[in-house]
């Protein structure tokens, strides 16, 4: 497959041809769901896919449900072909791009409302988010019918929200969540980060040192509101703008317990662009 690179599917009709063919051969299949802008953590995913699954269907589709009227959804970055060659390069078996008309059909009414996991941190500052997210990967689902679907642990409340969602709701699937994959200096990769100028890209992996650093206060015993506050006092000394840094369980993101696992989340502003992370 990665010489010829992998089939482009445009059509729900033709998709669930293929992945019909699919099962009745015996072949289990893993859904990589994407905005595009592909870079090496999305490729990784497509790598984690190939080994639980023996087909692999990677959408590219930038969803207009989950971003809010101020938010960058006209300019957020776009490269069907440099996407189609980094999926070539790493043999994933299609890519599913369908366009907005396809996936969302004339007069369609019907949305998923998240509740749970999907309360507070990204919804305090886009409430909008989590209902377009779970409407978009409930359709993903019952189009590609994989198997199992990868998430990368950047977006940590995504990945809760929607592991949520396939239990609440009996979906027939694995949710199966990557670490985060980061650059050398340690900054999470992101299709966003291409926003950044040189002096933003050098000051932003002070949000993954801090957090790690929030990490290990907690761990040893530390209170959580006095660790996050430090950590949102040198963010913003180093001119980010914070939204939230916050310890929460890591199942539920429910107020930490720090008896259970837990993890450090953050939002922050550098300049125009968003970043997210974890720990």
């Amino acid at each position: 497959m990665a010489e010829r690179g992998p089939r482009v599917v445009r059509k729900l009709a033709e998709l669930r041809g293929i992945t019909a063919e699919w099962r009745r051969a015996g072949l289990s299949s893993a859904l990589i769901p994407t905005m595009g802008a592909l870079h090496e953590g999305h490729l990784a995913l497509v790598r984690l896919g190939q080994t639980r699954a023996q087909r692999t269907v990677t959408s590219i589709f930038v969803n207009p449900t989950q971003f809010a009227p101020h938010e960058d959804f006209a300019r957020y970055p776009r490269d069907e072909a440099g996407d189609l060659a980094k999926l070539g390069e790493v043999g994933c078996d299609l890519m599913w791009a369908p366009d907005v008309k396809e996936m969302y059909r004339p007069c369609a009414a019907t949305r998923v409302v998240p509740k749970g996991a999907a309360q507070g941190l990204e919804t305090d500052f886009r409430p909008h988010f989590f209902e377009g997210v779970a409407t978009v990967c409930c359709k993903l689902f019952s189009q590609c019918q994989p198997d199992i679907a990868v998430f990368g642990e950047k977006d940590y409340q995504q990945l809760c929200v929607v592991r949520q969602m396939v239990r609440d709701l009996d979906m027939p699937l694995e949710i199966v969540g990557m670490a985060t994959v980061r650059e050398a200096d340690g900054l999470a990769l992101s299709s966003r980060n291409r926003y950044l100028s040189a002096d933003e890209r050098r000051r932003a992996p002070l949000i993954h040192r801090v957090i790690t650093e929030v990490g290990v206060k907690v761990r040893a015993g530390g209170a959580a509101e006095p660790a996050t506050a430090a950590a949102n006092m040198v963010l913003s000394a180093a001119g980010f703008r914070v939204d939230y840094v916050a310890v929460r369980e890591a199942e539920t993101l429910a107020r930490c317990d720090p008896k259970r696992p837990c993890r450090v989340l953050a939002a922050a502003w550098l300049g125009t662009t968003r970043l997210i992370d974890n720990v």
